[in-house]
């Protein structure tokens, strides 16, 4: 009960610490010099084991915003952003790919196999990683640009609608244009329909409207972002599975 205590106690100091003014700094001290993440302040705790899949990548880019900005590197700034966090506080952490250059198997010829390979190598990783709590991070487009504003959509094994509330609920305190409600993921979505844990899909915000394309474009942004699903994850954590130790 004692670690359960302080290691809950520790988190919420980290938190508190992050949201305010030394996000940043800190951001940069919990990455070494050569991109790899730093050493936890604490031996990471048993329990879940958050992994973050950085949506797209590689020969898919995903949404492109009318600035140029590419939905695939604003997906994987926040997620490192979010494993270096749940590091930093002593959590567990995995990355489904690690920078925008992925492996692809040597028998896939066409860009379609390419993808599916990629797709069927991260459920591998998710379902083959025990205690595993899947954030798939993604970004937003429509044909008008009028839409904005973050959401979570939950898959069907137990926990992930809970921990899409949780989510939502700190994206729309945070997050500008946050009126959304967290939803189900669609079926067609070959991750969240395939992942055999609790799985969340994240559409940060909306790539197709001006204001908050800038926004992601932006690394303080994409921190707040991170800090959000840190929260969420951390009090889900606690509601799940009693506390991580």
């Amino acid at each position: 009960m004692f670690i359960v205590v302080r290691f809950s106690a520790m988190i919420r100091a980290c938190t508190a610490l992050l949201a305010v003014s030394l996000a940043l700094s800190i951001m940069g001290a919990v990455r070494r010099d050569d991109g790899e993440p730093a050493a936890a302040v604490s031996a990471p705790a048993a329990g879940p084991v958050l992994v973050i899949d950085p949506g797209h990548g590689g020969l898919d880019g995903g949404a492109v915003g009318a600035d140029g900005t590419v939905e695939s590197t604003v997906n994987l700034d926040v997620a490192l952003k979010l494993e270096a966090l749940v590091r930093f506080c002593g959590g567990n952490a995995v990355l489904t790919r690690e920078s925008e250059e992925l492996d692809y198997p040597d028998e896939s010829a066409s860009i379609a196999a390419k993808k599916a390979a990629d797709q069927h190598q991260r459920l591998e990783l998710i379902n083959s990683t025990p205690g595993a709590v899947l954030l798939s991070i993604h970004q937003n487009k429509y044909t008008s640009p009028q839409p904005r504003g973050p959401q979570a959509f939950f898959g069907d094994e137990p926990g992930s609608s809970e921990l899409a509330e949780l989510i939502q609920d700190k994206m729309n305190s945070a997050l500008t244009g946050g009126r959304r409600v967290a939803a189900p993921a669609s079926d067609d979505i070959y991750l969240m329909r395939s992942a055999q844990c609790p799985a969340v899909l994240i559409e940060c915000g909306f790539l197709s409207n001006p204001e908050e394309c800038a926004l992601l474009a932006n690394g303080e942004y994409r921190t707040k972002i991170s800090l959000c699903l840190l929260s969420a994850w951390m009090e889900s954590g606690e509601v799940q599975y009693g506390g991580y130790a």
